[in-house]
């Protein structure tokens, strides 16, 4: 019996016969096109997102604006990392780079204080000696009025050694007398961003008059460990306990923990911001300054402790003291504004791109006076917030 004969297969292809070769050529073709396809849609969007980050009104230099953006979009790790390679530690000792007797100002003689201007005598705060074990420099430590109001000084200023280690490193301090001077809040465009705020984002030509000092705010809000509230709205959410500058109608600003000591929404509150944890509180350094420095007292530039930082805080005497200075760390920041006075006090903004006072001189026209930096040295321009801040700030204007 014959056996049934099997269909005849078709020839097997070789594995590299031109019909194989076709089909995955068309395969590497529509995976490259998908691939261009995809590359092309991330590098628009992200070349869209960057530059509308590098164009957005507000201020602020290249590096400092990529550096938010990244952050913003989850790169905050390779941020951070690149700031560690390029960072330099402070260096110990050394002299300052600037003569503190030529950086403007004049002494007011003690003896020689009178009553003015419905009969208030002004404040003359008293003489901060340099570091300990150090000689102190001509001018150091010594008060010189900044801006006066009505004829009386209302800003003193002066500029110490920060420390005996890092000697070559000058601190500006201020000290404001809130009997002569509304203190104003202003948002910013990007912290807390457009919104129905009710005053501009900067100190707009034709509102100028009157204006005597300017200066930096706290952390983005979304790290600050607290919120923001101005003339009835909110960004994030007020938080009991934060350290908390609070602003009132009446032009008063009052400085301490959210809660504490009659702090609290009321109206005549029209803005608070707040900012990580008293650092002073009840005259004494907070115990854990040391502690957690990046959770307690922010993320620094690759990590490291000493960078320039701001604060601001309140003497027995009501006066108001602002401090900054490179290479703090929180430490450091704290015993400056003690051994200026403060028994209430607070960190603000850190890193060079965010630091900045101004004081004003109105010179031949008061209605736009001309602003001067506090330390020569100080990163962002006098001018800077006669244009739109991308960062919210304080305005300072005389009663």
């Amino acid at each position: 019996m014959a056996r049934p004969v099997a269909p005849a297969r078709p020839p097997r292809q070789a594995p590299h016969s031109p019909v194989r070769r076709r089909l995955s050529t068309r395969r590497a073709k529509l995976a490259t096109r998908v691939l261009l396809a995809l590359a092309t849609t991330f590098i628009f969007v992200i070349g869209w997102s960057l530059g509308h980050a590098l164009t957005y009104p507000g201020g602020g230099s290249v590096p400092q604006r990529v550096a938010e953006w990244a952050r913003n979009h989850y790169m905050g790790p390779l941020v951070t990392f690149g700031e560690w390679l390029i960072y330099t530690p402070p260096k110990v000792g050394g002299k300052p780079t600037f003569n503190l007797n030529k950086l403007g100002g004049s002494t007011v003689s003690r003896t020689k204080v009178k009553p003015k201007h419905h009969g208030i005598v002004p404040i003359i705060p008293p003489n901060i000696p340099a570091p300990a074990g150090l000689p102190p420099y001509p001018g150091e430590g010594v008060w010189k009025v900044a801006v006066s109001v009505h004829g009386v000084p209302a800003v003193f200023k002066t500029y110490v050694r920060e420390s005996k280690t890092y000697s070559s490193y000058i601190a500006g301090i201020v000290s404001m007398d809130p009997r002569l001077l509304k203190f104003d809040l202003r948002p910013g465009s990007l912290d807390p961003g457009y919104g129905n705020w009710g005053v501009p984002m900067d100190i707009p030509a034709g509102q100028r008059q009157g204006l005597v000092a300017t200066f930096n705010s706290g952390f983005r809000i979304a790290s600050a460990l607290g919120g923001f509230y101005l003339n009835g709205h909110y960004d994030g959410t007020l938080v009991k306990g934060a350290a908390s500058e609070v602003y009132y109608r009446n032009g008063q600003m009052k400085i301490g923990a959210w809660g504490s000591g009659g702090l609290k929404l009321g109206p005549n509150v029209v803005g608070v911001r707040q900012n990580l944890r008293l650092i002073i509180q009840n005259g004494k350094i907070a115990p854990n300054i040391n502690s957690n420095v990046e959770s307690n007292w922010g993320a620094t530039l690759g990590g490291s402790y000493f960078v320039w930082r701001s604060g601001i805080g309140v003497t027995k005497d009501g006066r108001i003291v602002y401090v900054y200075a490179p290479e703090l760390n929180a430490q450091i920041l704290a015993q400056l504004l003690k051994r200026a006075g403060c028994v209430t006090a607070m960190e603000l903004d850190i890193n060079p791109d965010w630091m900045s006072f101004e004081y004003y001189l109105p010179k031949n026209h008061p209605g736009n006076p001309t602003p001067v930096n506090l330390l020569p040295n100080q990163l962002q321009p006098a001018y800077r917030y006669y244009s739109i801040s991308n960062r919210d700030f304080t305005a300072v204007f005389a009663r």
